[in-house]
């Protein structure tokens, strides 16, 4: 890994002194309303900092792109389990840390007529916990309709718009916990076949269809654990400009069709008012189901000075976890002895809400923002108890986020955070009232 690091920093600094090439940029990068996302080809006009590092081969272009999220946080109890960036030390209500430091190639290869023929993208996180591979997955391109591509590797899975927003864009520190639980890392191995038409004159581009087929433990596990795939699923309406307006929409719908083998002969479902164990020999080798259904939209309408913009995502579905945790296991869950847990069966629902608005340049941002997510819809409240079988899995959490972000330069931007989370009042010990774990966070962010 030493010598990796060290060709790859040799490899930059030779770039940054002959092939470096500039350009012009805003402050502010303006997104492009669904094409900036973790499964897209960059586009060197909105690219991330000012300078990009570009070297031009005989056969296509390499570029380098990386970012770096130094930051403070502070929480309201010490030891207490957060969303944003991790739970913290038993006896630390404070911390700094590294929360990323990516380092970025792509590959772009072209025909004859300079259309993209092939695209490879190889992407490391470096933080004080390690080094690991975030992306490293390749893409082909028809040219003959120059309507499909085709993905294979290690990427981002095509559901809702949160996953995908890249963490070097988004305005919030991190995605919701909704996001976090099902899908944490957003990555898996797999397949994925697209619908995304390229001709300049054609008049479908606004329309996207992305399908693949995946392991489904993610990034988090190191293998497949079981022999079922998930499919997952997005159309997408892109970049939707409204007549005679300063209105741009976007939009999306996601499915998502998976699921965890048993390997127990007992699970729990909601039934009958209690998680119920339903035990039988024929649950052995059961598929239990991770199924999703999801909607999301953007507005962002234009002002004198940047613009103003509404997001929402709604997803609903059911989710296979355990008792004690509803997050998509990476590997098949163990009891504390060692034994083969039971799967546990929830109906699930959540959602989010951003409003951003530039306050007057686009280098100051205000940024507001309303989650929540329900574990468990079919109980809530004082009905939430250990009696039925119920843990700290099955209660909803409502949480209120807000902050400022200033974009420094183009290749600094600034955020501070505040976070309150607001858990339901259950019978569940510990969680009879609202926990103390309200947060704030200093980010700064470098990037090129």
């Amino acid at each position: 890994m030493k010598k990796l690091l060290l060709i790859g920093s040799a490899t930059l600094m030779t770039a940054s002194a002959i092939w470096a090439q500039e350009t012009k940029l805003d402050v502010y990068p303006k997104r492009n309303m669904g094409n900036d996302l973790l499964i897209d080809m960059i586009d060197t006009t909105t690219a991330m900092g000012k300078k990009m590092l570009s070297i031009a081969t005989k056969f296509g272009n390499i570029s380098f792109s990386g970012y770096l999220q130094p930051q403070f946080q502070y929480i309201q109890t010490p030891g207490a389990a957060s969303y944003n960036g991790g739970d913290f030390a038993p006896n630390s209500d404070n911390r700094f840390r590294i929360r990323r430091g990516r380092l970025r190639m792509d590959y772009t290869g072209y025909d004859s007529k300079g259309r993209p023929s092939s695209y490879f993208v190889l992407q490391f996180d470096g933080t004080e916990r390690g080094v690991n591979v975030r992306d490293f997955w390749g893409r082909y391109y028809e040219n003959e309709l120059e309507l499909f591509h085709f993905s294979a590797g290690m990427m981002a899975r095509p559901f809702g718009f949160e996953l995908l927003y890249s963490s070097v864009n988004r305005e919030a520190p991190e995605r919701g916990r909704m996001s976090q639980i099902l899908m944490n890392t957003e990555r898996d191995l797999g397949f994925m076949f697209s619908f995304a038409p390229r001709k300049k004159d054609t008049k479908l581009k606004w329309l996207g269809v992305d399908v693949g087929i995946y392991n489904g433990q993610g990034l988090t596990g190191t293998q497949e654990f079981d022999s079922h795939k998930d499919v997952v699923s997005k159309l997408s309406f892109k970049k939707i400009h409204i007549p005679n307006t300063k209105v741009q929409f976007s939009a999306g719908v996601s499915y998502f069709n998976g699921g965890i083998a048993s390997q127990n002969n007992t699970y729990y479902r909601y039934t009958n008012d209690l998680m119920t164990a339903d035990s039988a020999a024929k649950n052995t080798g059961k598929i239990l189901p991770r199924q999703y259904y999801g909607a999301d939209a953007q507005i962002q309408i234009a002002n004198k000075k940047g613009w103003s913009e509404f997001r929402g995502e709604y997803i609903t579905g059911k989710q296979t976890g355990t008792l004690s945790t509803t997050i998509t296991p990476g590997s098949y869950p163990l009891t504390s002895t060692g034994s083969i847990a039971p799967l546990a069966v929830r109906d699930f629902n959540g959602a989010y809400f951003y409003y951003l608005q530039h306050l007057g340049s686009t280098k100051h941002q205000l940024v507001l923002k309303y989650d929540w997510y329900d574990p468990n819809t079919r109980v809530s409240g004082n009905a939430v108890s250990a009696a039925k079988n119920l843990t700290a899995a099955d209660v909803k959490y409502n949480t209120f986020g807000g902050g400022y972000v200033y974009y420094v330069t183009p290749n600094l931007k600034v955020t501070l955070w505040y976070e309150h989370p607001v858990n339901e009042k259950t019978s569940i010990k510990g969680m009879e009232n609202d926990l103390k774990d309200d947060n704030f966070t200093c980010r700064a962010q470098f990037s090129f």
